[in-house]
């Protein structure tokens, strides 16, 4: 009887580790289809594709937020490159991002005494960025609505608000300059926008960057953002296009 229990067990350790094998390999499969998917994109554009690390990435880029955060940041998987859009070339990167942080967590052994320990977590999410010809360009962050954003307006700290209610509760939006902020955010932008729901849209040097700092995309994301930042710009209004392409201070 004792064999048989024995036999089973042996079985079963080795059809869970024939189970792990297979979520390996499958995963392995997922990642390089995905990364074949990604640098079919960038050719669709006539761009590079790099599946390593970019050295530079962390020097260009770190005006925006998400790529602050941690330490041991890190680029890979980039897209990259110069394409024309609207009869004027701007340059396109997209990608994953990874950074480490440390985080304090607590064990209680059998006699309920508490130790603290710190441990390494390993962070990763994709963006797209698409840096404009426009040097003037105000800085404009466009994003959800959160439930710190509604304590801090109750005390007084109010984002920008618009005509429309339903608007102005989903969408928190802060600009350095409110007019442009008002001619970009027209009706039809906020239908664009209730419609489509950005999880983030930071504006900040003349870039445009989408990502929500969390999530690894699926490879049909990064065609889908280009689409949906190429439908953003097209609501822009044809005065403002104007000034930023005159160099205007806005």
């Amino acid at each position: 009887m004792i064999a048989i229990f024995v036999i089973l067990g042996v079985l079963g350790a080795a059809a869970l580790i024939m189970l792990i094998i297979k979520a390996a390999a499958e995963a392995e499969k997922r990642r390089k289809q995905r990364i074949a998917d990604m640098q079919a994109f960038a050719q669709s554009l006539g761009l590079s594709f790099h599946p390593g690390q970019d050295p530079d990435h962390d020097e260009q880029y770190t005006h925006f937020e998400i790529f602050q955060r941690g330490f041991d940041r890190a680029a890979y998987n980039t897209i990259f490159g110069t394409i024309t859009l609207d009869n004027a070339e701007v340059e396109l990167n997209a990608g994953d991002f990874t950074y480490k942080t440390r985080e304090r967590y607590t064990t209680t052994d059998s006699k309920g005494r508490t130790r603290t320990r710190t441990r390494i977590v390993k962070h990763h999410f994709s963006y797209f960025i698409l840096e404009l010809p426009y040097i003037t360009m105000p800085d404009m962050l466009i994003r959800r609505e959160g439930i710190f954003d509604k304590i801090a307006s109750a005390f007084g700290k109010n984002d920008i608000d618009f005509e429309s209610a339903e608007f102005s509760r989903k969408y928190y939006v802060q600009s350095e300059s409110r007019k442009f902020a008002y001619d970009i955010i027209h009706p039809r932008m906020m239908e664009f926008l209730l419609a489509t729901s950005p999880g983030l849209v930071d504006i900040e040097h003349s870039r445009i960057c989408l990502s929500d700092g969390m999530t690894v995309w699926k490879a049909p994301r990064f065609p889908q953002a280009f689409d949906w930042t190429r439908q953003f710009l097209d609501l822009w209004p044809d005065f403002v296009v104007k000034d930023l392409t005159q160099g205007r201070v806005l």
